[in-house]
Formats: C-alpha cells, structure tokens, sequence
C-alpha cells in the first residue's frame, strides 16, 4: 500500500472526498434512500429492505457514518439511524459551486 497523500489537501477535500467514496456503492444509495423515506429506523429495518446480509449492511452503515451522512442512537437493544442533514447540505453545496462555476462560464472548454 502507498503512503496516503491525504494531509496535503485541505479538510474540505478530504470530506468530500470521504463522502464521495461513501456514494460509491448501490447498497449505500439504498441505505441512504432507505432512511430518506423512513425518516429514521432500527438496523434491523434496513435489513429487511435489502438483498444483504445482516453484517454485510452493518458494514455499509459503518462506512455511511464514518463518512458523516448518518448518525446513530442506541434505542435499548438497537440502534435507531438516520441521515445527518448537515451532511447533505456540504455535498449539496459543493455540488451546486461547481455547476454555478460551469454555468457562468461562456464557453465551453471541449
């Protein structure tokens, strides 16, 4: 494995960057899709909602919430998720930068 060049980029880069690879996989488009709907639910819901296994889904949760898109409290013998807005709105906002970028310029580049 190579030396991670993580530290000489911002921390913006490096949250998106994180958030993005988070987006990477149809399980977790689903998940996050999923608690969209749900507006929060235990674990054991979202198990039922997919073709996965239970710590197949365990580990895409692990890797949404490390990534900053969902929180999770413990309800009793369960753990109750559900997306962190504030999440949303940095890729939202950063997303929008870029296509406000792209649609002021006059022309195109290609």
């Amino acid at each position: 494995m190579g030396v991670s060049k993580s530290g000489l980029f911002t921390e913006s880069h490096n949250k998106i960057a994180d958030m993005a690879k988070a987006l990477a996989h149809p399980a977790r488009i689903a998940i996050i899709e999923y608690l969209l709907k749900a507006k929060s639910c235990i674990c054991g819901d979202i198990v039922n909602e997919l073709p996965l296994a239970q710590p197949t889904v365990s580990q895409h949760l692990k890797e949404l919430k490390n990534a900053g898109f969902i929180k999770g409290t413990v309800e009793g013998t369960a753990i109750c998720y559900c997306l962190d807005k504030d999440a949303v709105v940095m890729l939202r906002d950063y997303f929008d930068a870029i296509s406000s970028q792209l649609n002021s310029d006059s022309e195109d580049c290609c």
